[in-house]
């Protein structure tokens, strides 16, 4: 990690102007998967937008409620995906403020059939733990505006990090949630989590002309477009790395992962080993590679 993301490090609870109409607020929430914690936006000048309420913390809904001064309001809650650092306050926050919650759908919503399938045996998500409860009042959809007097966020289904992921489009501003990140690459854990859709939200976000990304963690991204490249230049690496690997043999993710990240701490490994399972899923797909047996995060996999 570069020292200007190591310089990232604001005080949580306090609202910082990004500029004008975009404050953010870090929740206290500070985790290897969060990093200083999860980023919520405040839009607006007079009926505001939260997007991102965060972790259910009530310092941190103090925190959203005081920076609301007395000619402002909140009008919409927007959520870009229902992981437990990203959602759950989102409920409390309505109940103070009677503002709706908008979202692309509840927990399996967005999700790829291989992924439901996955699911359906019983797989469950990593990482950041799933938001079970969440359930938006407003669902949203790709292309949707959402508005205010002195706003517009357009709606962009950026499914892969999670399947109900979205991204809100503000002119040449995106909030990208967790799909992008400075600090890291994003985390693609199956079921939740699907490579061959993260991949391509990445062209997707790609293919237009941003100024600015504002993550769901770390600092803001002011060269959008490099950070894509890399992001999918880094993914093709390791494609390119667990394909290599498995001219040795046949293995499974778990295997591949030890082999692969050879350097990263043992209490991280079996997030690596979703990551290179998602890699083996899109392989499949791809006709690379082949489970032994049945599709599953045990699975052996081989080179076809």
């Amino acid at each position: 990690m570069d020292a200007q993301m190591m310089a990232f490090n604001p005080e949580p609870g306090v609202a910082v102007e990004l500029e004008p109409k975009v404050r953010r607020i870090l929740a206290p929430n500070p985790s290897p998967m969060t990093f200083r914690g999860t980023n919520t936006y405040l839009i607006g000048s007079t009926a505001l937008a939260v997007i991102d309420p965060g972790p259910d913390n009530a310092s941190h809904l103090e925190a959203i409620l005081a920076a609301v001064t007395p000619n402002q309001h909140i009008s919409h809650i927007c959520v870009t995906h229902a992981h437990l650092d990203h959602s759950p306050l989102a409920a409390a926050l309505s109940d103070q403020t009677g503002a709706p919650i908008f979202g692309f759908g509840g927990p399996s919503a967005g999700r790829s059939e291989v992924m439901q399938a996955l699911a359906d045996t019983g797989l469950a998500g990593g990482g950041e733990g799933v938001d079970a409860g969440f359930d938006p009042h407003k669902l949203v959809a790709d292309g949707d505006v959402i508005s205010g007097p002195d706003w517009e966020l357009e709606v962009i289904h950026t499914p892969g990090h999670f399947g109900n992921h979205i991204a809100f489009a503000m002119r040449d501003i995106c909030f990208v949630g967790d799909h992008v990140m400075g600090w890291a690459s994003s985390l693609v854990s199956p079921p939740d989590g699907d490579l061959t859709d993260f991949m391509a939200s990445c062209v997707k976000l790609r293919a237009r002309d941003w100024r600015v990304f504002h993550a769901g963690h770390g600092p803001a991204i002011e060269s959008p477009a490099a950070r894509l490249d890399w992001l999918m230049a880094h993914r093709r690496s390791r494609e390119g790395e667990i394909l290599l690997a498995l001219r040795e043999g046949p293995a499974s993710a778990e295997v591949l992962a030890a082999m692969i990240y050879k350097e990263t701490p043992a209490a991280l490994l079996p997030a690596a080993a979703r990551n290179v399972f998602a890699h083996l899923v899109d392989l499949q797909g791809k006709s690379r590679v082949s489970a032994v047996g049945d599709l599953c995060a045990d699975a052996v996999f081989e080179l076809q």
